[in-house]
């Protein structure tokens, strides 16, 4: 394999310039600054030390910036796999313990294992079973969860493990007096600050900014003067390699949070690529490089220490309005992320958990999308109900839960579409030799003693008894002088046996009945069927048109007796007329 495919940084810096190698960089260290603070945020989100969330902004971002082929999409510790991992491990392990850290690193090795192996069986399609009104739903939940989850840090209040979020809430309603002043003003204030100086400028560091101003006005006044939660002691150094323990055991354990994550990572990931490269007209998204860029980089990760990591909106955003051009800027994150680690990690010891919630806070706001859900509301309800299904078994049930409810809830849509498609009765529009809905065209006209039908689908198992079924409500409502039906196949772009088996019982319905049953705009595969299961031969060729108006031509002359000047041998000298 090319080198350039495989690792996409080669081709993507190939024609760089000095304005690209400036702008990568520059993009590296903006995305680096906001990194930092929320990788120990999204880290402590995720029930384990802030040093794991640095790990995981290192070495999968190097390994991300050299085989990614997206040349904006910033990875690293996000809020969606934080909430993931609390939600799945902390059933089987208490956070912050080094049980329960093993499994959460294991659970970063397997989902690179799952990605990887998607990227090889080619599945990066898989993606497309997950709708975007589904994802809305369970990202407006996750955000709420989230929230909830920061009570403690934002209120300086203790507050026990529940399994139902209504309790979390309830407890923290009742024990609000116990909740440390100091703390919630300095949630707030982080929360305030960080929204005037994005009003101000999105590219200037708001969240580093009240890391700094909050560790230092801890730091002189003392954490024990307001009685504060800091993070206290966090390790000097790069992370060392160490094995996850990988056990037949585990991995059973950990089985259903790592396929959640891995479907929810690909939908996100794949998601924002998508966004960002439309917005930059380049070309189009490789998911399958995607899927190996991700899975290299949290294997890897694994190895040493790292959080599991995902696409983050945010940060991509980020990345992309400060003009990044390829991975280069990834690995610059990486590398100001590896100093961090090497030089600067004490600076960190008074810093509030106050403000690690602010962070967390502040950046998930845009994760609840009221707004998509108003226009889905708006414009299409079934979209709106499967949103609004996920959303509630998300909030209410669980996490894992939501996201199964709203896999199930996709393909499940997918299916009903399928096997109800469209089906259309056609009118000849004045003057023309166009025929159209007569539902949505006023002016359309139904010829006489003829029905015209379209059919707006495949033709296989699962809707052809829906086919048949219409036709015959339809012909039955038709006056008894109904002397020609026309199937208007273009819109049938494939058939299976079922399909072919369907045509031939139409036929016989309508020999049944003595009326003409005429097929029109078989494009090229699915005639090639239709041929070869004998239906053509049995109907007669001259039974089959290359459009609903030759059709009606030919039933005319021989109503009257005049030839048309067509012949059967049209239909196969035209194959290139009739698509292929």
């Amino acid at each position: 394999m090319n080198i350039k495919h495989l690792a996409p940084l080669f081709h993507n810096t190939s024609k760089h310039g000095k304005r690209e190698w400036r702008t990568d960089v520059m993009a590296g260290i903006t995305v680096a600054v906001m990194l930092v603070p929320q990788g120990m945020a999204y880290s402590m989100l995720a029930g384990i030390p802030p040093i794991y969330g640095l790990y995981g902004a290192f070495i999968p971002l190097l390994l991300y910036g050299i085989f990614g082929a997206s040349r904006h999409l910033a990875i690293g510790p996000v809020a969606i796999f934080s909430l993931l991992i609390f939600a799945g491990v902390s059933q089987i392990a208490d956070p912050f313990t080094p049980e329960y850290l093993s499994l959460v690193i294991l659970s970063g090795l397997l989902v690179g294992l799952l990605q990887l192996l998607f990227s090889a069986l080619r599945l990066g399609f898989l993606v497309n079973f997950i709708s975007h009104p589904v994802i809305i739903g369970f990202t407006s939940a996750a955000a709420i969860i989230i929230a909830v989850g920061q009570l403690k840090d934002m209120m300086g209040i203790a507050v026990p493990k529940f399994h139902h979020l209504y309790q979390t809430v309830q407890y923290v309603v009742q024990h609000i007096s116990e909740a440390n002043l100091a703390a919630v003003g300095i949630c707030i204030s982080s929360i305030i600050i960080m929204a005037v100086f994005r009003k101000i400028n999105r590219n200037i560091p708001g969240a580093l900014f009240v890391v700094i101003l909050f560790t230092v006005f801890v730091y002189y006044t003392g954490d024990k003067t307001y009685n504060l939660n800091i993070i206290g002691s966090i390790p000097e150094g790069l992370p060392t390699f160490i094995l996850p323990d990988l056990t037949i055991d585990n991995i059973v354990l950990l089985l259903p949070t790592v396929m959640t994550m891995t479907l929810i990572g690909i939908v996100e990931s794949i998601g924002i690529t998508k966004l960002l490269q439309s917005k930059a007209g380049t070309s189009g998204v490789q998911p399958n490089q995607e899927l190996f860029a991700l899975g290299v980089s949290k294997i890897f990760g694994s190895f040493f220490q790292s959080i599991p990591t995902s696409g983050s909106f945010s940060r991509s955003a980020v990345n992309y309005e400060a003009g990044s051009q390829s991975g280069v800027s990834s690995i610059v994150s990486a590398l100001l992320i590896g100093l961090t680690l090497l030089f600067f990690t004490p600076l960190f010891y008074f810093l509030p958990k106050a403000v690690l919630a602010a962070i967390i806070i502040y950046t998930i706001r845009n994760l609840f999308e009221w707004k998509a859900a108003k226009e889905l509301w708006k414009t299409h309800r079934s979209d709106f109900f499967m949103m609004f299904i996920t959303f509630v078994v998300t909030l209410f049930v669980g996490i894992k839960e939501g996201v199964l409810a709203g896999v199930l809830l996709s393909i499940l849509i997918i299916l009903l579409n399928s096997t109800r498609p469209n089906i259309a009765v056609l009118g000849r529009l004045p003057n023309t030799v166009s025929y159209r809905n007569i539902n949505r065209f006023e002016m359309a006209e139904q010829i006489e003693n003829t029905l015209i039908v379209r059919f707006d689908d495949q033709l296989y198992f699962a809707n052809a008894g829906y086919l048949q079924d219409r036709v015959r409500e339809l012909v039955n409502k038709s006056p008894d002088t109904l002397d020609l039906f026309i199937l208007d196949a273009r819109c049938i772009h494939s058939i299976d046996s079922s399909g072919s088996h369907a045509f031939e019982e139409l036929y016989d319905f309508f020999q049944s009945k003595n009326i003409n049953f005429y097929i029109a705009g078989l494009v090229g595969a699915v005639r090639d069927r239709v041929v070869k299961a004998g239906l053509i031969e049995k109907m007669g060729s001259r039974s089959q048109f290359l459009d609903v108006h030759q059709a009606i031509t030919h039933y005319k002359s021989k109503k009257t007796g005049k030839s048309d000047g067509w012949s059967p041998d049209a239909i196969q000298s035209n194959n290139g007329d009739n698509m292929s």
